[in-house]
C-alpha cells in the first residue's frame, strides 16, 4: 500500500525514536501523538472535537456494527501491513451485513520501544486504507504497555454502517438450490503470511489479498437485491469454516465442488509444502455470497466486471440433504465431508 503522500513522521524522531510508557500516560507526550500524529492523519470535524466519543449523523435505517482486534505477526507482510489489515477487515465486517460502512474507531495497544516510523507507516497506511474505503475515523484509544509486553502493536477497530432498506442478508436465509459463489481465489493472505515467518521464496511474489470489499458488495447487491441471501468474508478458518458457519445457522447442506474453487499454482504449491489444506488458509479480501438460483448469473457478472471479483466464480450449492454439513466434491470424483477447523492451523494471521 502506497502510504507516500502522507509524508514523514511528524513526532521529532531526534527525541523520541521508540514509543515510551508516557506516549500512553495521558500527559504531554500523549497529547504529542495524539495531536501531531493521530489527529492530522485521521483528521475530520468529529474526530477534531477530541471528545470522549463520537456524535454521529445517521440515517434513519438500520445499522450494522462489528468490533475486531489484530494481532498479526510479523506487523508487515506482502501486500499490506496491521494498520491496514484493521481497516479492511472490520470494512468487510460491516459490508457482510448488506451495510454500507461509515464510521471506525480505532483502538491501539503500544509496546514500549516500538520504533516510532513503524508506528507512523502503520498510523499511515490506516489513513490511506480508510479513505480508499471511504469510512471516517471518528474516535479512539491510546495505551502504552511495558517492553517484552506487546509484540509491538495490537489494533481494535470497530465499524458502523448503514443497512439499506430492502436488504436482509443474514447465514439463516440460506435455502437449498441456492448458488454459493466465491469472490477470487483463496488461500493468499495466510500463505503471504507464513511466507514471511518462514523465509520461503517463489517463483512468483504471493501477497496478501487484504482488500475493503465494500465496493464490491454494493455491486453484488446491485445486481441482486433481495436475490443476495448470505455474504460472509472467509478470514481465520478460511472457505472450510466459513461454509460451516453459514450450514451451521441455516441448518442446511453446502455442497462444494473442489475443480471450480479457484486457487493459484504457487500459492497450492506453497500449501503442500506447509502441510496446509487450502480451504482453511485465511482469506482478507474474497467474500462468499449465497444467492437465489435465478439472481446467479447477473450476480457472478457484477463481481466478475469488479477490480476484487474478476476471478469470482460458482463453487457449490445449498442443499436440503445433510443439515449443518458441508460436502466436497473431489477433483477425482469423490466425496469427502469438510469439517471445521480444529484448533489453530495458522496463528497470529490477522
Amino acid at each position: 500500500m502506497d502510504v507516500s503522500g502522507l509524508g514523514v513522521c511528524p513526532i521529532p524522531i531526534t527525541d523520541y525514536p521508540h514509543v515510551l510508557l508516557a506516549h500512553g500516560g495521558g500527559g504531554s507526550l500523549s497529547q504529542m501523538l495524539i495531536e501531531r500524529m493521530f489527529v492530522p492523519t485521521f483528521g475530520n470535524p468529529v474526530l477534531n472535537q477530541l471528545h470522549d466519543g463520537a456524535v454521529l449523523d445517521m440515517e434513519m435505517n438500520r445499522i450494522a456494527v462489528s468490533t475486531d482486534s489484530f494481532v498479526i505477526s510479523p506487523l508487515f507482510f506482502p501486500g499490506g501491513d496491521i494498520g491496514s489489515l484493521a481497516v479492511h477487515g472490520t470494512v468487510n465486517d460491516v459490508a457482510m451485513c448488506g451495510a454500507t460502512p461509515r464510521f471506525l474507531t480505532v483502538a491501539f495497544i503500544l509496546e514500549e520501544g516500538l520504533p516510532m516510523d513503524d508506528l507512523w507507516r502503520i498510523v499511515s497506511s490506516m489513513r490511506t486504507a480508510a479513505d480508499g474505503a471511504g469510512v471516517t475515523i471518528v474516535t479512539g484509544d491510546t495505551k502504552v504497555v511495558d517492553r517484552g509486553k506487546g509484540d509491538g502493536i495490537y489494533i481494535n477497530t470497530t465499524g458502523v454502517g448503514v443497512v439499506p432498506e430492502g436488504i436482509e442478508v443474514s447465514p439463516v436465509r440460506a435455502e437449498p438450490g441456492d448458488v454459493v459463489l466465491i469472490s477470487g481465489r483463496i488461500a493468499e493472505h495466510g500463505i503471504a503470511v507464513m511466507s514471511v515467518r518462514e523465509g520461503l521464496e517463489f517463483e512468483t511474489r504471493i501477497g496478501s489479498d487484504s482488500a475493503s470489499l465494500n465496493g464490491l458488495v454494493e455491486a453484488i447487491l446491485g445486481a441482486g437485491g433481495s436475490r443476495v441471501h448470505v455474504l460472509r468474508d472467509p478470514t481465520r478458518g478460511g472457505l472450510a469454516s466459513a461454509t460451516n458457519e453459514i450450514a451451521g445457522s441455516a441448518r442446511r447442506g453446502i455442497r462444494l465442488v473442489e475443480s471450480t474453487i479457484p486457487i493459484l499454482d504457487e500459492v497450492r504449491g506453497a500449501c503442500e509444502i506447509l502441510g496446509f489444506d487450502p480451504l482453511y488458509v485465511a482469506n482478507e479480501g474474497k467474500l462468499i455470497a449465497i444467492v437465489a438460483p435465478d439472481a446467479a448469473g447477473a450476480v457472478l457478472a457484477a463481481m466478475q466486471t469488479h477490480p476484487l471479483g474478476r476471478d469470482a466464480a460458482v463453487i457449490g450449492e445449498v442443499t436440503a440433504e445433510h443439515p449443518g454439513r458441508v460436502f466436497l466434491r473431489s477433483s477425482v470424483g469423490g466425496s469427502r465431508v469438510v469439517d471445521m477447523l480444529s484448533g489453530e492451523q495458522l496463528p497470529r494471521i490477522c
